[in-house]
């Protein structure tokens, strides 16, 4: 079985076999996962707030930043890629105990170098949260 095949194994069920502990600790529900595109969902815990009680920007950030990687498994490649760059811009917050959705895509793949784009809505996709982009590099 391929990453992606098990990634598609928990469609519907929290990410439990993900190779990153971090990722395990985010605690994603696999919505949908194909080549290059991949949603989850996030339910915004306690210690994810800031003092004011709305979800954190370094959560946010960190969350883009996984589920991009969880998409660079999804090419299947024999390479490890790895993130040289983030930018984020943040529209909105999330409160606690409210779902996330983030959803990813790949903008370009070259030989060496691959942009992803990654949005996070709130759970009807009515309020955009952040959106964010970073460039990978393909290692051996």
């Amino acid at each position: 079985m391929n990453k992606l095949e098990v990634l598609q194994t928990f469609i519907g069920k929290e990410f439990t076999a993900s190779p990153s502990p971090f990722t395990k600790w985010l605690n994603p529900v696999v919505i949908a996962a194909e080549v290059g595109k991949i949603e989850f969902q996030y339910t915004v815990r306690e210690e994810w707030l800031n003092p004011m009680g709305n979800m954190h920007g370094g959560i946010t950030v960190a969350i883009i930043d996984d589920i991009i990687g969880a998409t660079m498994f999804s090419l299947n490649e024999d390479n490890f890629i790895v993130t040289i760059n983030n930018s984020i811009d943040y529209f909105s917050t999330a409160k606690l105990n409210e779902n996330v959705i983030a959803e990813t895509k790949i903008v370009k793949r070259g030989k060496q170098f691959v942009n992803a784009e990654c949005e996070v809505w709130n759970a009807d996709k009515t309020r955009l949260i952040a959106r964010g982009t970073s460039n990978l590099f393909k290692i051996s």
